[in-house]
């Protein structure tokens, strides 16, 4: 009881101070809380089990790996706010860097497309973990809930009805960081609570983990919104707010991960992406309450915001020869047929291969714009190289957890 009590009160605090604070609502904060919020969703909350049944006490170090890869790219992304946007402002209709730069859209496109499927994939299986329901049914029933939750996205696209939903959102962005501060507060009130823990399960490592790990990229993607954000920031802020954006993101997914760590073998038995709700529970019946609200919450927010940049991509990539609600239907096609195709564990992977070819093709176009105007140095070639070899594999290598 003194744990949920703790945990309430740690949630409340903060989510007052970030929609009250001084800096609540200065320009600096705003454009930080855009690529915050893509970055952190539900992601922090299935990598724990995930990473502590395939690398047992070595999770963390899995984590921070993962999360290296993300800052990784994100300097590549960074690079082009400045060198690529520079080069297209002035570049030909026609010109070679200027057609990568719309494949890389078209890409990013239908990585946002794919997402949604696994934002609302990820929201139903945790809407569904308290229900009893027959696990014959379990995936039709899964299925039929996003189903009709893209269908509903879909239909307000119709109207001025997206929007509103997308201002809504936005504005939870406060509500989920207090929820997870909460859940923090939590876990370390246990640790000072409990003197007994869990044996730490072994290190475990092979080549099947390396795919593994890199089918988990979706869970730390995010970052990128920062570099579409050109109508409403400058480049030197979107710049500095990427890197808070990511500093704040890493922050927490290792500290959850390192408090999570008297629960590893626990974790690593967990079933589901949903799972970490019976390890939650563990230390506060009510805190699965508070996970399951920070899920539903971090998803659907997430989904609407993918689907809107989704849509919003494939019409500008065809020249608005496809209009925009055209181009949501097209998306929320592409997502319904993925939701139907996969299982919770494949969505993740496939969505993290999605994005991973679009970080891949940011390291082609940093390359090529250095190569064309001389920007950055000789190392500065090497990491895009580097980096976008890293992507690559993978593209190529990227399994799901479980099957």
């Amino acid at each position: 009881m003194l744990i949920t009590l703790i945990a309430i009160v740690s949630a409340a605090f903060v989510t007052v101070f970030l929609t009250f604070g001084p800096f609540a609502r200065s320009e600096s904060w705003r454009a930080t809380v855009t690529p915050l919020a893509s970055i952190i969703g539900s992601g922090f909350l299935i990598c724990g089990p995930i990473l502590a049944r395939e690398f047992g006490r070595a999770a963390i170090i899995a984590e921070a790996l993962l999360l290296a890869i993300a800052y990784a790219a994100g300097w590549v992304i960074r690079f082009n706010i400045v060198h690529v946007e520079n080069y297209l402002a002035d570049a030909g209709v026609h010109d070679r860097i200027a057609w990568l730069a719309r494949i890389t859209q078209g890409v990013l496109a239908l990585a946002y497309a794919i997402s949604v499927a696994y934002y609302l994939k990820l929201l139903a299986e945790f809407l569904l973990k308290p229900v009893a329901i027959d696990p014959a049914w379990h995936a039709a029933a899964s299925n039929g809930i996003v189903t009709g939750l893209i269908l509903l996205i879909i239909a307000l696209s119709l109207g001025s009805g997206l929007r509103r939903v997308e201002h809504l959102a936005h504005g939870t962005v406060s509500l989920k960081i207090g929820i997870i501060a909460g859940l923090l507060v939590a876990l370390a009130a246990w640790w000072l609570t409990n003197a007994a823990a869990d044996p730490l399960p072994p290190a475990k490592l092979s080549w099947n983990s390396i795919g593994l790990l890199l089918g988990l990229v979706i869970t730390v993607q995010g970052f990128e919104t920062s570099r579409y954000l050109g109508h409403a920031y400058s480049q030197e802020m979107r710049i500095r707010t990427m890197k808070h954006a990511q500093w704040i993101a890493s922050a927490i997914y290792l500290l959850f991960l390192a408090l999570l760590t008297p629960f590893l073998s626990r974790a690593a038995e967990a079933e589901g992406v949903a799972g970490i709700l019976d390890i939650m529970s563990l230390v506060a019946p009510a805190l699965g309450i508070f996970v399951l609200i920070g899920a539903l919450s971090s998803q659907l927010s997430a989904a609407v915001a993918d689907s809107i940049g989704s849509g919003g991509l494939m019409s500008e990539v065809t020249r608005r020869k496809l209009g925009v609600q055209a181009a949501f239907a097209l998306a929320g096609a592409l997502a319904i047929a993925v939701v139907w195709l996969t299982d919770p564990f494949e969505v993740v992977a496939i969505s993290s291969r999605a994005f991973a070819l679009f970080y891949a093709l940011q390291c082609m176009l940093a390359f090529a714009v250095a190569r064309s105007t001389g920007a950055g140095s000789l190392m500065h070639r090497i990491g895009f190289l580097s980096v976008g070899l890293v992507c690559i594999v993978a593209v190529l290598v990227g399994a799901p957890a479980e099957g």
